[in-house]
């Protein structure tokens, strides 16, 4: 195979994609995009276009595009020394440490750093089920945890669950979808009380004692950005608590403020204290590859052989995280995430209004979903489709997800501006008429 020059054209590129990767590494959009480079909440594509960020790849452009702070501490890092090891003292990973682990909620935390959000949860589910004696794991149903072996064996949903085979027993609960399902006409009091009810029947079908951990997101991500009521965790937390099962908050997309109301997830839950481990990629970063586990001392340090990491808590990574993080506490991100993210989800529900191919908008803070459905009532993973098409070619840049893939995920980064809100609520909400029209169009005779 020839080799790519930098010049070669957009369908060059594609087509040598196209020759070289998986065949399962998906790509959005009929013509995918070639993104050059950023700056605030705007990227540009190979061939000049600009569009208004509101996915930050996957939520990982957490603050902003090329922001300086970061921009200048990895160039300072990289030009002193780029890698180490776990083997070494390493400054900038203790200095960062130190700091999530007061901003954590966890007593007598220890902090792990690994390069992924996956391989976060796989470290975390290896401490539970060591720290247990336990391979049996409880996870929500439309969960998504990870692409690794283990992660995938407690993913709850089978668009993301390649393979049934895996290494651990998981038993998978109610609540994640507050609004589907066999309890969504109850009430919120309601709705937790019947999931609890379905915990403790879950518990009464095993060997409960042997259980090691619930993992579980405050909000689903892949899921569509569905969450159960606020408590829900507590309650469950109270029945674990008895048998001594750990919870685990994966907090790869909902944590450093992205909610807007608390800084992690699990605060919307902390009626009965923090969990045992919280998981964070994604944003801490802000495009650096960082993830990580915060476990309570007790439960980090009970593994009895060798476990380093080769760059998990790499110098330059380090650095870009706490540059990011300084900025993120310094400018309140998390304020403007709740004020921005309010005035944003007032503005989608209103453009959806009328719109019966909008079933629902959903979210907290930075994190909106709205489901799309067919005239039937049914998920329509094509009306998602079509406005990820409609909303690009209108400028702005949005996810998809939900376990049907009917569902939009809007997660701009949390410095967004309130004319950026409004800007990206007209440019989404002409998307999504276009796709009303659309749709009813091929349902006439």
């Amino acid at each position: 195979m020839t080799s790519l020059p930098p010049s070669s054209s957009h369908q060059a590129l594609l087509g040598h994609h196209r020759s070289v990767m998986p065949d399962w590494l998906a790509l959005y959009y009929r013509d995918p995009l070639e993104l050059t480079h950023g700056e605030g909440r705007h990227v540009w594509d190979a061939e000049g276009n600009r569009y208004l960020d509101f996915f930050g790849g996957i939520l990982t452009t957490m603050t902003a595009h090329a922001l300086p702070e970061v921009t200048k501490a990895v160039t300072e890092q990289a030009g002193r020394i780029i890698h180490t090891s776990t083997l070494y003292l390493n400054r900038p990973m203790v200095e960062l440490a130190e700091r999530i682990a007061a901003l954590s909620g966890i007593p007598d935390a220890r902090v792990f750093f690994t390069t992924s959000g996956t391989e976060a949860n796989d470290a975390a589910l290896l401490l539970a089920t060591t720290f247990r004696r336990s391979n049996q794991i409880l996870a929500m149903r439309n969960s998504y945890h990870g692409r690794s072996f283990s992660t995938v064996g407690i993913t709850g949903n089978a668009a993301w669950s390649p393979t049934g085979l895996s290494p651990l027993q998981t038993l998978y609960l109610h609540g994640g979808i507050r609004t589907r399902g066999p309890f969504a006409q109850l009430s919120d009091a309601q709705f937790v009380e019947a999931c609890v009810a379905d915990l403790e029947d879950m518990l009464g079908q095993t060997q409960h004692r042997s259980v090691a951990a619930l993992i579980a997101e405050p909000v689903q991500g892949v899921g569509g950005f569905t969450a159960p009521p606020d408590g829900l965790f507590a309650a469950f937390r109270e029945v674990l608590q008895q048998h001594g099962i750990l919870w685990i908050s994966d907090e790869v997309q909902t944590g450093w403020g992205r909610t807007g109301e608390h800084f992690w997830g699990w605060q919307a839950h902390g009626r009965n204290g923090p969990p045992d481990m919280l998981t964070f990629a994604k944003g801490i970063g802000n495009g650096m590859s960082i993830g990580g586990v915060v476990a309570r001392a007790e439960v980090m340090n009970c593994l009895d052989a060798n476990s380093i990491s080769t760059f998990g808590g790499s110098p330059v990574t380090m650095a870009a995280g706490l540059a990011n993080l300084a900025y993120l506490l310094e400018h309140d991100l998390q304020r403007n995430a709740r004020r921005v993210g309010g005035l944003l989800i007032e503005r989608l529900r209103a453009v959806a209004a009328g719109l019966p191919v909008v079933r629902e908008v959903r979210g907290r803070g930075l994190m909106i979903g709205i489901e799309l459905i067919d005239a039937d009532g049914s998920p329509s993973p094509h009306a998602a489709t079509l406005a990820l098409e409609y909303a690009r070619e209108n400028g702005l840049l949005i996810g998809k997800g939900g376990r049907e893939g009917n569902a939009l995920r809007i997660a701009p980064p949390l410095s967004l501006s309130i004319a950026e809100a409004e800007e990206g609520a007209e440019m989404l909400g002409a998307a999504l008429q276009r796709v009303q029209s659309e749709t009813e169009g091929e349902l006439l005779p």
